[in-house]
């Protein structure tokens, strides 16, 4: 009887391996009342709930339209049907649809397989049913941008799929799973210029970060470390164990690693006068108010017993990072400041120069997130299942 749960779950993980799909929420910081919808590549039926409606050939293209309590698909100025959610099925792999907002007009972009379009509150909710390499090879190249290494954009995919099954369900009430912001992965187009991603996804399809106790890792990244990598707590107020400060020279002479900004010395003033209450302390700081120097990351600016977080001047004013120092030159305060990002995690300009040095894809994962493993996230599931189908849980 073992044998044969065994050999099911086989099957089932096998089978969700290679054609789990992702619901991506689209267009998400817009209100879209109409939408055309191109067929740039393969052939599309659109379905009511009960029946198609109508199929679009390549070149093809349909108007959908918000209306009060409906959404209206026209083709060819000619109504095809009305009514509470469309859904948008290819009929064949890696067809992709163009989609070119019109109320209100926005910048065409391209997206692969499926979509479903329904209604929420005065406008579109548009969401693509994409296959997960697909989703990812998107991702990758919209985060990452292209002419990196191949070893590089893999681990790339290791971070992006094991944050977005990590987050599955984040957007779970509004009905689909991730965005498409930085609030989740920042996904803007299906892949168009860089083989290699995709390449790159397919070679570590499956495969994420877990830590010691076997559960996906948060898998963090920002665009330059400056050096060090920063600790969780320093971020968020709290500490993540395969998180931690460590010193990083691989990133420290690339393109983001160092920066500069002036601020008036008033408005510096003034800022800290009135969120922090420096002005009302029994004591004078005098020039130390201007003249912080950080060696190594720190969590607050000058000393920790003033409660200035720099997280919050990082905020206030815009900065790259919070991996800098401060002097005072004349009515400027000048902030000499390193890396971009918060930090934490992996480097990505760090990650870029290991893999063009040599470094493989696990070997990066590895050196940047402490006591962690790369697993195949299926065969992980199954392995867990069996033995509790064995044990009678």
């Amino acid at each position: 009887m073992v044998k044969k749960t065994v050999f099911i779950f086989v099957v089932v993980f096998s089978f969700v391996a290679v054609s789990q799909e992702m619901r991506i929420g689209l267009f998400r910081k817009s209100k879209i009342a109409k939408v055309e919808m191109i067929v740039e590549k393969g052939v599309y039926e659109i379905f009511n709930d009960t029946a198609i409606i109508c199929r679009l050939q390549e070149g093809e293209k349909v108007l959908l339209s918000y209306l009060s309590a409906n959404v209206q698909v026209t083709k060819s100025g000619v109504i095809q049907g009305v009514a509470s959610s469309f859904r948008i099925v290819p009929l064949m792999q890696n067809s992709v649809m163009e989609l070119a907002p019109i109320q209100p007009a926005l910048k065409k972009r391209h997206y692969n397989d499926g979509f479903e379009v329904s209604l929420e509150a005065t406008s579109l909710k548009l969401i693509n049913v994409v296959d997960m390499n697909n989703y990812l090879s998107g991702v990758i190249e919209s985060e990452g941008g292209g002419g990196r290494h191949m070893e590089y954009y893999k681990v790339q995919a290791l971070m992006s799929r094991t944050y977005a099954l990590k987050n599955i369900q984040r957007h779970k009430k509004e009905g689909f799973q991730l965005c498409d912001g930085v609030h989740c992965q920042a996904y803007h187009s299906k892949l168009k210029h860089t083989p290699t991603i995709q390449q790159a996804v397919e070679a570590t399809s499956g495969e994420v970060l877990v830590d010691a106790k076997n559960e996906l890792v948060t898998s963090y990244f920002s665009a330059n470390c400056g050096g060090q990598t920063c600790d969780a707590a320093y971020v968020w107020n709290t500490s993540v164990p395969y998180l931690e400060s460590f010193v990083d020279t691989f990133c420290i002479h690339t393109r983001q690693a160092t920066w500069e900004k002036r601020i008036k010395k008033s408005e510096w003033d003034a800022y800290l006068n009135k969120e922090f209450g420096l002005d009302k302390l029994g004591y004078e700081l005098g020039d130390l108010k201007y003249n912080f120097t950080s060696d190594q990351r720190k969590a607050f600016y000058i000393h920790p017993s003033l409660g200035i977080p720099l997280r919050d001047l990082r905020q206030k004013f815009n900065l790259k990072s919070t991996f800098f120092s401060t002097r005072l030159e004349g009515v400027e305060v000048v902030i000499s400041g390193r890396g971009f990002g918060h930090g934490v995690g992996l480097c990505q300009e760090g990650a870029m120069q290991m893999a063009f040095n040599g470094y493989t894809y696990q070997q990066i994962a590895l050196f940047y997130f402490s006591n962690v493993e790369v697993i195949d996230y299926f065969r992980g599931n199954f392995f867990n299942q069996s033995i509790d189908q064995e044990q009678g849980l």
